[in-house]
């Protein structure tokens, strides 16, 4: 008999839990010859207007591990930071902890690394999206000071240490706690490639995106954390050989209620259907398509609306959306300046709905 595709009402919310059953149950009866796929058609969804997108900022030397556009997942590697070394002979004559803060320009032109030493204490509050402006003591001593207006990117528990040469030159390393090599203390003697800091890994903290954006003295990679929508709540497609026993032993699943049926007799899914739903659920290429499953970018903006401008060098400005660019995760907002309508391009992430 010929396999067709059949459709499977399940219940609200268990369509996984009902497929993974069906599955277990199909090879533990090793009839994966009668009954040889079941298919639960999703999407992955970006929400381009979502704030929770996560930042990692890593130096030029850093190796890119991703690359726009792809997918991760929570835990993997999007980049490699090098192993810090050794520049001249000498020896360690100070090591103390430290906090890295990374400060931005509004208009994310340039950036500002201050390294606080534990000994001046950084002032409580320097978290990521905090702002800062110019003249605002960093460490609660006042000895560090912020030079520029802008917010928070960036911040690290590091190691500060000095080495003195030969000749009593001295040159200061600022390296992570979590790859500082804890051999090195104050008094060691190291030699010019000697590692003081393992390769660093990033890793992504949520599944997403990726985008990495350039700038002169760094890179940024994105994640835009995405979700997995279902397309059909509710139901799930098998494709198997039909008759009485069959029937009865796919019904009988936990979480699946019943075929979909017309007079108490499931109705298969006609052949272009099914070749439908395969290309939906990425099982099958549409013609002449050799790229991977289409991502689906989801805006919660639409031209027209009016929107604030919450970051950026237009903050505090508001419009109307004028155009939409899903590809850049783009809007042009038209707002008032000067008395006169003048259209701007901002990111998504840096405007929300009034």
């Amino acid at each position: 008999m010929k396999k067709r595709w059949y459709i499977l009402q399940t219940l609200a919310g268990y369509e996984a839990t009902a497929k993974e059953n069906l599955e277990a149950k199909i090879k533990a009866q090793g009839l994966e010859h009668v009954i040889s796929r079941v298919l639960l058609p999703e999407e992955v969804v970006i929400d381009a207007s979502s704030k929770s997108s996560e930042r990692h900022i890593v130096s030029l030397n850093a190796k890119i591990l991703v690359s726009n556009g792809t997918l991760v997942k929570k835990g993997d590697v999007l980049a490699e930071e090098p192993a810090i070394r050794v520049r001249r002979d000498g020896i360690v004559t100070d090591v103390r902890n430290a906090k890295k803060v990374v400060i931005e320009t509004e208009d994310k032109k340039f950036t500002k690394t201050y390294v606080i030493p534990q000994k001046n204490k950084p002032i409580t509050g320097l978290k990521i999206g905090g702002h800062v402006k110019q003249g605002m003591p960093l460490s609660s001593d006042e000895e560090i000071i912020c030079e520029i207006d802008g917010k928070i990117i960036q911040t690290e528990n590091m190691k500060r240490i000095v080495v003195r040469n030969s000749i009593s030159e001295i040159d200061v390393y600022v390296v992570p706690n979590e790859t500082f090599v804890s051999t090195i203390k104050k008094g060691t003697q190291v030699k010019t490639g000697q590692i003081l800091a393992e390769p660093k890994k990033v890793t992504a903290k949520s599944s997403g995106r990726i985008e990495i954006i350039d700038f002169p003295t760094k890179k940024e990679i994105k994640v835009q954390k995405v979700k997995v929508r279902k397309l059909f709540p509710g139901y799930l497609f098998v494709e198997m050989i039909m008759n009485d026993e069959f029937w009865h032993f796919v019904r009988t699943v936990p979480g699946i209620i019943d075929f979909v049926s017309s007079g108490g007799r499931p109705i298969p899914i006609d052949d272009k259907e099914a070749k439908v739903l395969l290309r939906l659920a990425g099982a099958e290429e549409s013609p002449q398509v050799e790229k991977e499953k289409e991502i689906k970018i989801e805006f919660d903006f639409e031209v027209g609306d009016s929107v604030k401008i919450v970051s950026g060098p237009f903050e505090g400005f508001v419009g109307s959306v004028k155009e939409i660019n899903p590809e850049h995760n783009e809007l042009k907002v038209s707002v008032t300046i000067f008395g006169r309508e003048t259209p701007v391009t901002v990111h998504t992430s840096e405007v929300e709905k009034v």
